[in-house]
């Protein structure tokens, strides 16, 4: 077993199994020293408190399968929806922009494999951190265009089919990074805002997200809300002082409402953290 405290982890995401009564925490795991690169793989660590983890098992590994990507494999999150479990990934390749592809697989820790062929964001878009969501029964991908490539990250959505193998019409934008008075440019002087680690729920009647982004240097926790995906944005700033981000909602086994992400947003010296909402 692995305390949590002895796992570097950035962006994790928890799924909890209340029929076996344990957790799955997704994230990037398999990361070099001093570096954000990571081996072609997707990796998940099981839990039943949140606090020992087993070894990370391997749940993609894409050079059996010859994947187009072959780097920087980063932030999975595993959905259940109609039956079978999704894995939403960021990964890249020379020559290719950074995209978010679809995996499926009967359960939550077995071999999970690609769902289509191709990534299903924009092929010349530099994209990341795709999530899931479902609006009045239509499936979406919510995800970043990246900064890298147009300076002020945005956040988009693109309706999916039924089987989440491709996308159905053209993405929408539902904001850009700098709408968000809590965010500063990652570099002063630069014009480069950015946007990461949507997750998005529904409350008080409101599509509500949390995503994250920087202000003076610190990663953070932001939140906007709408009254539906294609409405107008709100924007809030961050209930959390430190540094950290990359955050998802879950509910545990016992009911409680968490937040979970990873802190400090520092190479070599990221964790997972678990607050209660």
């Amino acid at each position: 077993m692995i305390k949590k405290s002895e796992l570097r982890i950035r962006d994790p995401f928890i799924l909890t199994d209340f029929e076996t009564g344990c957790y799955y925490m997704y994230g990037t795991i398999d990361l070099k020293p001093g570096s954000y690169a990571t081996a072609p793989t997707f990796s998940v660590c099981k839990t039943y408190d949140l606090e020992n983890f087993e070894e990370p098992k391997v749940i993609f590994d894409g050079r059996k399968i010859d994947f187009w990507a072959d780097r920087d494999f980063w932030a999975p999150e595993v959905h259940k929806y109609n039956g079978r479990y999704y894995l939403f990934g960021s990964c890249k390749a020379e020559g290719k922009c950074r995209a978010t592809h679809i995996f499926s697989c009967d359960k939550p820790d077995g071999e999970f494999t690609p769902v289509s062929e191709k990534p299903i964001t924009p092929p010349d878009w530099e994209c990341l951190d795709g999530s899931f969501f479902v609006e009045d029964g239509t499936p979406y991908m919510i995800f970043c265009h990246e900064w890298v490539q147009i300076k002020d990250g945005e956040i988009w959505a693109v309706e999916l089919s039924n089987d989440l193998s491709q996308a159905v019409g053209d993405p929408f934008r539902l904001f850009k990074a700098s709408d968000n008075p809590g965010v500063s440019e990652l570099k002063p002087k630069t014009g480069n805002y950015v946007t990461d680690g949507p997750f998005l729920y529904c409350e008080d009647g409101k599509v509500k997200m949390i995503w994250s982004s920087f202000f003076n240097g610190r990663y953070l926790i932001l939140e906007a809300q709408s009254d539906s995906l294609r409405g107008k944005w709100t924007h809030k700033g961050s209930k959390f002082d430190f540094d950290g981000g990359h955050a998802m909602i879950f509910t545990t086994l016992e009911g409680k409402r968490m937040i979970s992400l990873h802190t400090p947003n520092k190479t070599d010296f990221e964790r997972s953290a678990f607050y209660e909402l």
